[in-house]
């Protein structure tokens, strides 16, 4: 039996951008993918905070540095610009494995600067 438990989480992330015509995906800067621990590629959960919506996507990277987050394809009708969201990426476990893995959570502001950092 594997066991779902939650990997990785962008907690609060302000939407800066969508893009409907795209092919889809969550574009996420390379320094928020690195302290989150994700790949590019990787499913996600994506969660508007202030409707409840879900969606599931898959994140590409987007430049250091730059703080944008933005979705893209179908999941962009999911939330605008200035909206906060949370980002989960979930691993398969065995159950002996599920007491040692240890999530990976960014707590971001408004700017989507991750909170203890300048």
């Amino acid at each position: 039996m594997l066991l779902r438990l939650l990997k990785s989480k962008l907690h609060m992330a302000t939407v800066t951008g969508t893009n409907l015509h795209y092919h889809g995906s969550i574009t996420i800067p390379r320094d928020l993918m690195d302290a989150a621990d994700l790949r590019e590629h990787e499913a996600v959960l994506v969660a508007n905070v202030a409707t409840g919506a879900r969606g599931e996507t898959y994140v590409i990277e987007g430049q250091a540095g730059s703080r944008q987050v933005e979705l893209n394809g179908a999941i962009a009708r999911m939330a605008e610009p200035g909206d906060r969201v949370i980002v989960l990426a979930f691993a398969l476990c065995e159950p002996s494995e599920a007491d040692d893995l240890e999530a990976r959570i960014v707590l971001l502001d408004e700017a989507n600067v991750p909170e203890g950092t300048a």
